[in-house]
C-alpha cells in the first residue's frame, strides 16, 4: 500500500496528515485557513488522491506558516508513500482550462528540487489568503518531495482561478506521475538505477 502518515510539531504549527496515493479523491481538510483547504480538496479530487490533514498554526500572525508547513507535509507525504519509486511513470503533465485561464503544469519526480513558476497573480489577495503563499506551498512541496515542478501560466486574470488550476492541474499531473507503469512494476525509471 502506497500510504503515508506525517507528524510535524514545531512552535509555528502542528501537523498531522495521512495521503494514500491510490485513492479516490476523498478528503478530510482542516488547515485553519479556508483557502488553502479549497485548494487542496481540488487538489485530492483531480488528483484521486486521499488525504487527512489537521493543522493548528499561528494563523493570528498570518497564514506563512501554515501553508508552508503544509506544503512540507504534503511533499514529505508523497516522498514516504512512493518509497524507492519502483514502477511509477516518473513524469506527469496537464494542461488546464478554468475559465479565462489556462495552466501549463508538468512535474519529474526526479530526486533533484526544482520549481519554475511562471504564474502571475493580478492581485495579492483572495479574500484573507495572501496570493504569493501559492508560490511558497509548492516551494515546500518539491523541497520535501525532491521534483522538478513546473507551471506556467498561458493566460488568466482571476487569481482565485488562476491558483485553483495550478492545484487542479498538478492534481493531474501528479496523478500521472506516481502512476505504476504496466509491465514495469519492479523498475526504478532512471538509466542511474535510482532517483537521487
Amino acid at each position: 500500500m502506497r500510504n503515508a502518515e506525517i507528524k510535524r510539531k514545531t512552535a509555528e504549527t502542528d501537523i498531522t496528515l495521512r495521503l494514500k496515493l491510490d485513492g479516490k479523491g476523498v478528503y478530510q481538510v482542516d488547515t485553519g485557513c479556508g483557502f488553502l483547504n479549497h485548494m487542496l480538496e481540488l487538489f485530492c479530487r483531480h488528483g484521486s488522491f486521499d488525504l487527512a490533514v489537521c493543522c493548528k498554526g499561528d494563523t493570528w500572525v498570518d497564514d506563512h506558516h501554515t501553508v508552508e508547513d503544509v506544503g512540507i507535509c504534503l511533499g514529505k507525504a508523497f516522498q514516504q508513500a512512493l518509497g524507492e519509486m519502483r514502477g511509477i511513470t516518473r513524469y506527469g503533465s496537464f494542461i488546464l482550462p478554468m475559465d479565462e485561464v489556462l495552466m501549463v503544469c508538468a512535474v519529474d519526480l526526479s530526486g533533484r528540487a526544482h520549481l519554475g513558476w511562471q504564474v502571475e497573480l493580478p492581485t495579492e489577495k483572495v479574500g484573507t489568503f495572501d496570493t504569493e503563499l501559492g508560490k511558497e506551498f509548492w516551494l515546500a512541496f518539491v523541497r520535501s518531495c525532491p521534483s522538478a515542478v513546473h507551471l506556467k501560466q498561458l493566460a488568466g486574470e482571476n487569481s482565485h482561478h488562476i491558483l485553483e488550476a495550478v492545484f487542479k492541474g498538478m492534481g493531474r499531473a501528479l496523478r500521472q506521475a506516481v502512476a505504476i507503469e504496466p509491465g514495469k512494476e519492479n523498475e526504478i525509471p532512471s538509466t542511474k538505477g535510482l532517483l537521487v
